[in-house]
């Protein structure tokens, strides 16, 4: 029986390349663009559709809704702890579609790339972001490369892109929630974006705060089959789980109750969060999910949940209610009730 390959510990040696650092020949279109092509991105996102190096991929698709989603990542640093621009870029699209309820079929990839850029930390980047896709089981079929002056952009952003298939028996829609509903959350909060930001403010803790980044989409399939009729999904990326509530609040017309002393957030974390004045409720994640379910479903999500490596502290983090609509609140520790508002602005640029 053949074994799965171990991605996480895979050699990716930097091929022989003409030049240590990107030149703005690369994204020419001639031989040093093909090199760059056939050396380093194609052998780690080879597909069958890639392969033929058109500029578009033709896809079988089977029978339902499509899912459709495009995203931009311009983090930085580039490389933080528990991951970098590529895992995320790729996780952060297949969580997009994921979160319709869709299996998710084939992404695109499009990088802006800085002359000058090392070219080992571009090799490094696409070998990161080869494990992410093979880990989440997705292709990558189609793509595009660019090269800017130095000083155009901060290094390399990449733009993915990701399709994805909705049974046709699944319609999450947050205007389908309503009072009772409990509302779940698979993990910790802010992994992510404390780590990056404390990467680069160079802040260091007994334990280095590590990134959530991870692909959802295989909780999420557990989670269907035990809920088939989830209200909706949502992974809390800008602006945390306290914006994304108040979007559900907003267009559903309830209100929505937190417990307080259910948000779970690692001590670490939370230190650093008490350090740089940020509440965690609105710092991005990039590896959590929250699902709002109905009441007789949440213990058998809940159990889904934390029998999944990403979802070990899952939690029911509050239900929906018919007061205050368009309104989430909190209880804290001292039974008060407080309104967790959504930001007014982003607390922590370029997090994703």
């Amino acid at each position: 029986m053949s074994q799965k390959p171990d991605f996480d510990n895979m050699a990716c040696p930097l091929p022989l390349m003409d030049h240590d650092t990107i030149q703005l020949a690369h994204g020419a279109g001639g031989r040093l663009s093909a090199d760059l092509i056939e050396k380093l991105i194609l052998p780690r996102f080879s597909s069958e559709e890639l392969d033929r190096l058109e500029d578009q991929a033709v896809l079988d698709l089977p029978p339902g809704k499509l899912a459709f989603s495009t995203d931009t990542f311009v983090v930085s640093p580039i490389f933080f702890p528990g991951g970098d621009i590529g895992d995320l870029a790729i996780n952060g699209t297949v969580n997009d579609v994921a979160m319709s309820g869709a299996e998710v079929v084939a992404l695109s990839v499009g990088f802006v790339l800085e002359e000058g850029l090392p070219m080992a930390d571009f090799h490094r980047i696409l070998c990161s972001m080869e494990k992410a896709a093979a880990k989440a089981g997705v292709r990558i079929v189609t793509g595009d490369t660019k090269v800017v002056g130095h000083g155009a952009c901060d290094k390399i952003f990449i733009n993915t892109s990701g399709i994805g298939v909705i049974p046709s028996h699944l319609n999450l829609d947050s205007r389908l929630i309503s009072p009772g509903d409990k509302i779940l959350l698979s993990g910790s909060l802010a992994d992510h974006g404390m780590a990056v930001m404390t990467a680069r403010e160079e802040l260091s803790f007994q334990a280095p705060l590590m990134s959530d980044s991870a692909a959802l989409n295989g909780m999420i399939r557990k989670i269907l089959e035990v809920c088939p009729n989830i209200k909706t999904m949502r992974d809390p990326t800008r602006g945390g789980v306290a914006t994304t509530l108040n979007e559900f609040a907003a267009g559903s017309n309830t209100g929505i109750r937190l417990e307080g002393d259910r948000v779970p957030v690692l001590p670490d974390v939370m230190g650093a969060c008490e350090i740089l004045g940020i509440d965690p409720l609105y710092v991005a994640n990039e590896g959590k999910l929250i699902a709002v379910v109905p009441e007789q479903d949440a213990d058998a999500v809940l159990q889904v949940m934390r029998e999944d490596e990403l979802g070990n502290d899952a939690v029911i983090l509050g239900e929906v209610v018919a007061e205050h609509p368009g309104m989430v609140t909190l209880l804290t520790a001292l039974g008060t009730e407080r309104i967790v508002d959504m930001p007014i602005g982003e607390q922590l640029p370029r997090i994703c």
